[in-house]
């Protein structure tokens, strides 16, 4: 069997081993692949093994031997599912590898906004504190996190573990979910989402994307929330109108805001939110600690060897 993963930069630059693939067949690695060499490096192969590099139906019509897609992610719209069904190919995804890991990323973009540990370590380093005529200072406002209000839309795993943290710092938690769920035993009291909005002092998403929460953060939305308040994203970047939440930004009608996810990654040239004020962006790195790339890729081996003793899991949709 050949087994092809086509972009194996994004998910192990070099840190770690693809060495456990080998029992299962030929193994070709790529640190990336366009369209074309997907096509040439693919079109032998049993197994393809992919990040975010796209299989859609003119890809899938192009690979007749391939039978099965490892996506070394828990979202999957890279992937044409009913396509791939329709062809026989099994395709799977990671449901559950990063939880710790983004929701502590939350806390460092949000600790960040309240603190402004770089700016402040970075004037230092600049010799503003030996040049100073005092003990101390700060540049802006200093924000405790106990007492205020954490609002976490999405209370699935990672909004979880982010209510769990926030308990820690002190922080009343409120969430909202289309589910419902046991908010007494999570420690997070259940509100209808517009009081999210209006209630909190921070607002962290962790929704999934779609039709219905594509644009959730909106004007409208964010006219609701606190002058004082932030929002977190570390979720899916479409949640967020961008130009919308810019403004918001840059007219002071928001304190801050910290984003490891954009609509469209990369960002274009132009994006409003690379340069809006109090915008801390990321490039998209909270799944990316080594732990969690290791639960990761074993995770996907995982996914490989249950589909080769024929019982696959983790399956997205199902075969015909």
């Amino acid at each position: 069997m050949k087994i092809v993963v086509v972009d194996g930069a994004t998910l192990n630059p070099g840190d770690l081993s693809w060495d456990a693939l080998v029992a299962f067949g030929t193994v070709e690695v790529y640190p990336h692949s366009s369209p074309e060499e997907t096509l040439a490096r693919c079109c032998d192969a049993e197994v393809a093994i992919t990040n975010k590099v796209a299989f859609d139906i003119p890809t899938l019509d192009a690979l007749p031997k391939l039978n099965y897609i490892g996506v070394t992610a828990t979202g999957y719209n890279i992937v044409d599912i009913a396509a791939a069904r329709d062809r026989g190919i099994v395709v799977t995804n990671v449901p559950t590898y990063g939880t710790p890991s983004v929701a502590q990323m939350v806390f460092a973009l949000l600790l960040e906004l309240t603190q402004h540990v770089g700016h402040h370590a970075e004037t230092v380093r600049q010799g503003r504190w030996a040049e100073s005529g005092d003990f101390c200072y700060w540049d802006y406002p200093l924000v405790e996190l106990a007492g205020l209000t954490m609002g976490i839309i999405g209370c699935g795993r990672i909004g979880q573990a982010v209510a769990r943290l926030a308990e820690a710092f002190g922080m009343e938690v409120i969430g909202y979910d289309a589910l419902p769920f046991d908010g007494k035993r999570l420690g997070i009291r259940p509100v209808e989402l517009d009081e999210v909005f209006t209630r909190s002092d921070v607002v962290s998403l962790h929704c999934p994307l779609t039709p219905d929460t594509e644009g959730l953060v909106n004007s409208a939305r964010l006219a609701r929330m606190k002058p004082t308040a932030f929002l977190i994203n570390t979720s899916r970047g479409p949640l967020i109108t961008d130009a919308e939440l810019a403004d918001a930004l840059n007219e002071g009608r928001l304190a801050g805001a910290g984003l490891d996810v954009l609509s469209v990654e990369p960002p274009r040239h132009g994006n409003p939110l690379i340069t809006a004020r109090n915008c801390l962006i990321t490039p998209h790195i909270a799944w990316a600690t080594r732990a969690a790339r290791e639960r990761l890729l074993a995770a996907a081996v995982d996914n490989l060897a249950a589909f080769v003793a024929g019982k696959p899991q983790n399956v997205v949709g199902t075969v015909a």
